[in-house]
């Protein structure tokens, strides 16, 4: 059964601008672990601390990561109620830092990234002071970077008010199934998903949330036990595998809501959840550019999405795109997206496929031709082509003709030595599960009369071990 969508002639406004003109109560539980809680009085403190810290200098941009989300939520507060621009970078490799360098002036962490660059820490020990929680004439905002069809990084500016759209729009659709919930997330804070279900929702409606990020079923499994009611941030590629470690039985205690977003989950995957957890996932449509535009809870097969109620979509008549009005934006003129669409009722629609180069592996949204260019940089090679192989499971397959160096190598060192060569390249700007995990290395690459590669070509490359 699809999540009924609540109809209103004026979405509500305010909730996340609210909560920061007031910040929290005193006795708001904002985050928990296993040995630790925060509370609003304590969370009040360290924002207050860190705001008087970033209130003193003149520096407007600067970058903020953390693992812990209690002290990126620190972190994220004090920026915005400082009015400063908080830059976003989807990881931490050296490599993708060094591409933002010229993006912030300072850095918020709790470790420092960047030599040479203002650095105030985040730490865990309570801010010794009783200052009020910070008023704020002009809030900030989020530049976060996503892949763009260049291949290069591409920022995209979140503004409070945009921001404040989307987490009033979720708690109004969802609200009613979040009975007093808590929680916890197997997705990052750094990316939009994570940053909006997973703090800035959390933080306006009074949900505490866990501060660590959960990477084991049995972790899981311990908070599903602790918690009645629990609300479980996670992707398809976790889910998919989560059956298999519950070992496909119904559970005693299930989380009283799982949302799903980064791409569709499979209809198998969204029966085996309700198996275990005696619901499906709810999934959430949208990208970094957009925010989120529809949801579906699978109960057949192609399940349509259903768009949020404050947005409006059309169909592209030339190539099928699917078209997009939303508060979301900060424009209030149609955006076309990347996604290629079928309209099925009023306000539905099935995807088609992406229309341009940017893919998700496990959730991860990047760059083949991102990720092409730094293979082609790399001594070893003359040329690469990526594609995206969908058996056993969605990988990247990587068809590389190496240079005369390269060849050299592979001649004295063999196959396996130049791929872990390679990945040590690519690792400089994408994470370890992005990257391709087959290799071949042609003598050159099948092209048409136009020298373009063919792709039922490359495929082929990859049809046997």
């Amino acid at each position: 059964m699809v999540v009924s969508n609540i109809v209103v002639e004026k979405i509500m406004t305010g909730l996340l601008k609210n909560w920061l003109a007031k910040g929290p109560s005193s006795q708001q539980l904002i985050s928990f672990n296993h040995h630790d809680i925060v509370t609003g009085s304590a969370f009040t403190a360290q924002v207050a601390a860190l705001h008087l810290q970033l209130s003193q200098t003149p520096a407007k941009r600067w970058l903020l990561a953390c693992d812990s989300s209690d002290l990126f939520a620190v972190g994220l507060c004090a920026g915005l109620l400082a009015g400063k621009q908080l830059i976003l970078p989807a990881n931490t490799q050296s490599g993708s830092l060094s591409l933002l360098t010229h993006e912030f002036d300072g850095v918020i962490s709790d470790m420092p990234l960047c030599e040479g660059k203002a650095f105030f820490p985040l730490k865990k020990e309570l801010a010794n002071n009783t200052l009020p929680w910070p008023q704020s004439e002009q809030l900030g905002s989020l530049l976060l970077f996503t892949s763009g069809s260049s291949g290069q990084p591409k920022a995209i500016e979140k503004t409070i008010a945009q921001l404040d759209a989307e987490v009033t729009v979720l708690e109004s659709t969802f609200a009613t199934h979040l009975p007093q919930c808590s929680v916890i997330a197997t997705v990052s804070h750094q990316h939009i998903y994570g940053l909006l279900f997973k703090i800035l929702w959390p933080l306006a409606a009074s949900r505490p949330f866990l501060s660590d990020l959960v990477e084991y079923p049995e972790t899981l499994t311990y908070y599903t036990n602790l918690f009645p009611n629990l609300c479980l941030i996670s992707s398809p590629a976790q889910l998919s595998r989560l059956p298999d470690a519950l070992e496909h039985q119904p559970q005693m205690r299930s989380p009283s809501l799982v949302f799903s977003s980064g791409g569709p989950l499979s209809f198998q995957a969204a029966n085996d959840i309700s198996h275990c957890y005696g619901k499906p996932p709810i999934e959430v449509y949208g990208s970094t550019e957009t925010g989120g535009i529809a949801y579906r809870r699978q109960s057949v097969e192609n399940q349509a999405w259903r768009t949020f109620a404050s947005h409006q979509i059309h169909q592209d008549q030339q190539d099928g795109a699917l078209l997009l009005k939303s508060p979301y934006l900060d424009t209030s003129q149609w955006l076309k997206c990347d996604d290629k669409i079928s309209l099925t009722g009023d306000g539905e629609f099935q995807l088609l496929g992406r229309l341009d180069r940017i893919v998700k592996i496990e959730e991860k949204r990047l760059s083949l031709a991102q990720m092409e260019d730094l293979l082609v940089a790399h001594p070893f090679v003359a040329e690469a082509v990526l594609a995206v192989l969908e058996q056993p499971r969605t990988l990247l397959g990587a068809a590389v003709v190496l240079s005369p160096l390269g060849q050299e190598q592979l001649e004295a060192e063999g196959k396996l030595a130049i791929n872990n060569q390679l990945k040590a390249h690519l690792l400089t700007q994408f994470e370890r599960v992005t990257l391709p995990k087959r290799w071949r290395y042609p003598a050159g690459l099948p092209s048409d009369n136009q020298g373009k590669h063919l792709l039922s070509h490359i495929l082929e490359l990859f049809e046997h071990d």
